[in-house]
């Protein structure tokens, strides 16, 4: 036992087993934001602000984000295959530089500056693909940088309703999306890959035209039907990816984001578009197979209407979808409180539903899209932090992915109001978690980047200091504590 007194308090360094905080501590639940940049439509902001002001903007984002609690944002790294990011594959994107493949000047990197910047403010990065879509908005290759995919593989790449839009089915543009993805894998210090529900395209009055790649297989012998085939042709790159994802960095998690129907009726008395159906993505399977490490179905509707998101959200967590008990999120529909004027009263009990059901592998939510967090609109944000959000939260974890050895626990020092903490060794360490317990109440309070290692805390009680790894594994045993009593 160590004694200081300072400032009229005093504070005692314990080290013992009775801390409140010793067992059941932690508050795990991922609060995401996507940020889509297509069409700019969250970052960047425009496609013609300089270098210097799209770092401004999106560091201001970032800061925006980490105030409401977000811990991990979802960044559309490619949406129309282009990249935001320097990419040897694939052009520049145009919301970035105004042209595809124009190179911003001065020269930076938009998704490495987004990692680093991101992990200061201990929020996750998942990078997110749009894996077939090649152009929105235009059926003409006119202004397509000439390694675009819909360029060098041009037999593939079909107009369909307003978008020019690749086929699934071909083995040609299923390697472009495995390499495209693990190019960005292999070379930056992402925490996640991330698709949403944009498979084959949602339908229109024609078929989807790929009749020659479907005609090529059933003359290799193939017997499945047509729909079966598409859904096969997805199947096939999930599976593909989800393996070559996990032996590359097996902390690097692997999620989607489905159209939140999975098929009309299911549950009984929900009805709309089918995604296994419509969109060819059997998510269902993927998650019964373990290919995903997470499922975040975008449930864009109320909790009391045909469309039910309690009844959904009960749907994806049930057993009998999710046998393996991967991850559950559910996707919400921020823009709905301006563009539908729902009451921001049910986003928050969407989150309070979603609370309740961590004994159902829910585990947390990601909001649709990061502008409306960073705006607050219409004080939704300051709802849900007077209340679900008033604390701070550390991403859930997965500790059955592996790969990441556990950190060392810190030894904790007092000076003083002032904890410092360090441990045998750092590399394992992401984060610092901070607990403040009052009245055998044990709060999360801080979380705290692996740089900072020193924390000045004020109030009565006892403080708990432990290492997280990039899994969201916290340190075993009983961590040193700081009580402070006044005197």
């Amino acid at each position: 036992m160590i004694l200081s007194i300072c400032c009229g308090v005093l504070f005692t360094l314990v080290t013992t087993a009775e801390s409140a905080c010793s067992a059941g501590r932690t508050k795990h639940e991922l609060r995401g934001a996507w940020i889509a940049t297509v069409s700019n439509i969250d970052w960047p902001k425009s496609s013609s602000k300089t270098t210097s002001q799209n770092k401004d903007d999106l560091t201001a984002l970032l800061d925006a984000l980490a105030s409401e609690t977000i811990n991990a944002v979802f960044f559309q790294v490619r949406s129309n295959g282009e990249a935001m990011y320097n990419s040897s594959i694939e052009p520049w994107s145009q919301y970035l530089t105004g042209h595809q493949g124009t190179h911003p000047t001065p020269a930076w990197d938009p998704l490495h500056f987004l990692v680093i910047e991101a992990h200061k403010r201990n929020i996750e990065v998942h990078a997110w693909f749009n894996p077939y879509r090649a152009r929105s908005g235009s059926t003409t290759t006119t202004g397509l940088a000439p390694n675009h995919m819909a360029r060098e593989l041009s037999a593939h790449a079909h107009p369909y309703g307003n978008y020019i839009w690749m086929d699934p089915g071909s083995k040609q543009v299923q390697d472009r999306v495995n390499a495209v993805v693990m190019d960005v894998v292999n070379r930056y210090d992402v925490d996640g890959v991330h698709m949403d529900d944009y498979f084959y395209p949602y339908p229109t009055a024609e078929s989807f035209p790929d009749t020659a790649t479907f005609n090529a297989y059933k003359s290799a012998g193939g017997n499945l039907s047509h729909n079966d085939w598409r859904r096969e042709n997805v199947n096939t790159l999930i599976h593909r990816l989800s393996t070559n994802i996990h032996h590359a960095k097996p902390w690097v998690k692997f999620g989607i984001a489905p159209f939140g129907i999975w098929k009309t009726g299911h549950p009984a008395g929900v009805v709309g578009l089918s995604s296994v159906d419509s969109l060819h993505a059997d998510s269902r399977h993927w998650l019964h197979q373990g290919w995903l490490d997470y499922i975040a179905p975008q449930l864009y509707w109320v909790i009391d209407g045909p469309q039910s998101f309690t009844k959904l959200i009960d749907w994806w967590s049930d057993p009998a979808q999710n046998p393996t008990h991967k991850h559950v999120y559910a996707g919400l529909a921020d823009y709905r409180v301006v563009e539908n004027n729902w009451n921001v009263n049910e986003i928050l009990h969407q989150v309070q539903a979603t609370q309740s059901r961590t004994a159902h592998d829910v585990w947390g939510v990601i909001h649709y899209s990061a502008k409306h967090v960073e705006h607050n609109v219409h004080s939704l944000f300051t709802t849900l932090k007077s209340s679900v959000y008033k604390h701070p939260a550390l991403p859930d974890k997965y500790s059955y992915r592996g790969g990441v050895p556990a950190p060392a626990a810190p030894k904790v020092t007092a000076s003083g109001p002032t904890l410092d903490w360090s441990g045998s060794s750092h590399e394992n360490v992401r984060s610092w978690a901070v607990y403040h317990s009052v009245a055998n109440t044990c709060t999360l309070v801080k979380v705290l980047n692996a740089a900072t290692t020193h924390l000045d805390v004020s109030g009565q009680g006892e403080y708990v200091v432990s290492a997280v790894n990039r899994l969201g594994e916290e340190t075993d045993g009983n961590p040193v504590t700081v009580t402070t009593v006044v005197g």
